[in-house]
């Protein structure tokens, strides 16, 4: 009774918040009130409606404190997956999301969302931290691709995936329906759009043949909306440039790339205090925003996202209501102080509708 208690009482603060930024009347919103109150003393459980939905993951966003790109928050595209009851069905709402997302480069804000754990349903997970990842294998002569993949491509490697042993293997897709043994599948190679990169001034750096994906799509974590809890709920917007310039190629426990990028540029690395590595990272940044561009590919610069995460603060005061964030995620990893943000606190008050990791499967 106690759980059903609980679940009345979030129901209710989300049903009010959502139909009165929706300027639904008051009987409108008791009328589903008793509905919803209904369907949870009859069985412990409710069930958004599509417009619930849309709103809610929404609201989800603007409360992410994490995200620097909450300007657009109103733009996300929501995809009703939660007819989808085997594997097979999901992994092809995962295609259509990969296909609509990616939009020929021009990136649109989507999630997918699965039907949540109930008396009836059992949970839907998706293993992936990413929809879209490269393949990460621990040899005797080191890494090959990303080290940050290497458990997750174990354990693709035991349910019998095979992988072409390059620096960028797509993984494929895991997923799980309730206690049952996880099921991959190949992505088509035609919905992944890749970016090779190249620098606007140094043509050694096109030769290395390095690229990377352009949509990131997370896969792995929760979206709670009036105490139901999606499991399974994939979300993406468009990378901003840092993402990939400063972390996923430059991290040393990533593709490490800032003594190549360092000597293409031909700089002095003898002495840290040469600043080459802060000289190297900016052109590798450089490079990516470069080639995302030349081809067509959504992406941001840190500074026109700061500028974004701006005009959302301003948005949001004239609403009344306050930024929440957390100010180490919400500076960029490049010249952070060259931006408003670094400037400035921050509430981390965690707001829902929200989404929360959960424990990796593996």
């Amino acid at each position: 009774m106690q759980g059903k208690k609980q679940l009345a009482e979030e129901a209710k603060t989300f049903i009010e918040l959502a139909y009165m930024e929706a300027g639904k009347n008051s009987s409108v919103q008791q009328t589903r009130l008793k509905q919803i109150e209904r369907e949870i003393a009859d069985t412990g459980h409710y069930t958004h409606t599509l417009e619930e939905l849309r709103i809610g993951a929404k609201l989800a966003w603007r409360n992410s404190n994490r995200c620097i790109g909450r300007f657009f928050w109103e733009s996300l595209h929501v995809l009703d997956c939660r007819k989808d009851s085997t594997e097979e069905e999901i992994a092809q709402s995962l295609f259509r999301h990969i296909r609509y997302a990616t939009n020929e480069g021009r990136i649109l804000p989507v999630i997918s969302l699965f039907a949540p754990a109930s008396p009836e349903q059992p949970a839907i997970r998706i293993w992936n931290y990413q929809l879209i990842r490269y393949a990460g294998y621990q040899t005797e002569h080191g890494v090959i691709g990303d080290p940050d993949s290497i458990d997750f491509t174990n354990k693709c490697l035991e349910l019998g995936w095979q992988g072409s042993r390059t620096d960028f293997d797509v993984l494929p897709i895991l997923i799980s329906i309730g206690e049952n043994e996880p099921k991959w599948f190949s992505i088509p190679p035609s919905l992944v759009l890749e970016v090779p990169l190249e620098h606007p001034e140094y043509e050694a750096f096109a030769e290395k043949e390095y690229k990377w994906y352009a949509v990131p799509i997370v896969s792995d974590m929760k979206l709670e909306i009036g105490g139901i809890t999606y499991q399974a709920a994939p979300f993406n917007g468009w990378y901003m440039g840092t993402e990939v310039g400063a972390r996923n190629l430059a991290d040393t426990g990533r593709y490490n790339l800032l003594p190549e990028m360092a000597e293409i540029a031909g700089l002095n690395t003898s002495f840290a205090s040469t600043l080459w590595k802060d000289r190297a990272l900016v052109e590798l940044n450089r490079a990516v925003l470069h080639s995302y561009k030349k081809q067509g590919v959504s992406m941001v610069d840190h500074h026109t996202a700061a500028s974004q995460f701006e005009r959302f603060e301003k948005k949001e005061a004239q609403a009344g209501r306050e930024v929440t964030g957390d100010w180490t995620w919400l500076i960029p990893p490049v010249s952070p102080a060259t931006t408003s943000i670094f400037h400035k606190e921050y509430n981390n008050h965690i707001n829902k509708p929200n989404y929360f990791y959960q424990d990796r499967l593996y």
